[in-house]
């Protein structure tokens, strides 16, 4: 029996000494951020914008920060590029797919979207300068 419960005590040890997944590692997730402005350009503070998964239906949240900015950052891993996201702010709402190469795990993988007005705008090729700006904040 004491063996058994130092066997067992011995296992507990070395699954929670056993590094967790890498989550927080860049191919685990998928940044979409933007600006949310009005039809006059301006800024809109406060705005809730939701990315939902469309496999799973899992949802990501955001606020707009006083400049209009939001960045939403999914769980996404190498296996969902292609998959379909519900980008929606407000009553607008874009379907996007996670576009990004499996095999780079270098990279920050993303996409931009900017609500202009009531018209959602994908920038996809503004999404890494727009991200180096943000860090840099």
């Amino acid at each position: 029996m004491a063996r058994a419960s130092a066997l067992i005590l011995a296992l507990a040890w070395l699954l929670g000494a056993t590094p967790g997944g890498a989550e927080h590692e860049v191919y685990y997730r998928y940044v979409v951020l933007g600006f949310v402005t009005d039809a006059r350009g301006r800024p809109m503070p406060g705005r809730r914008v939701e990315l939902v998964r469309d496999k799973t239906g899992f949802s990501y949240l955001a606020e707009t920060d006083a400049t209009g900015f939001y960045v939403i950052v999914s769980r996404l891993g190498d296996e969902s590029a292609g998959e379909r996201l519900t980008l929606t702010v407000g009553a607008t709402t874009l379907a996007l797919t996670a576009q990004f190469d499996p095999a780079n795990h270098t990279d920050d993988r993303g996409t931009r979207v900017d609500l202009e007005g009531t018209r959602l705008v994908e920038r996809s090729a503004w999404f890494r300068p727009t991200l180096t700006d943000a860090l840099e904040r």
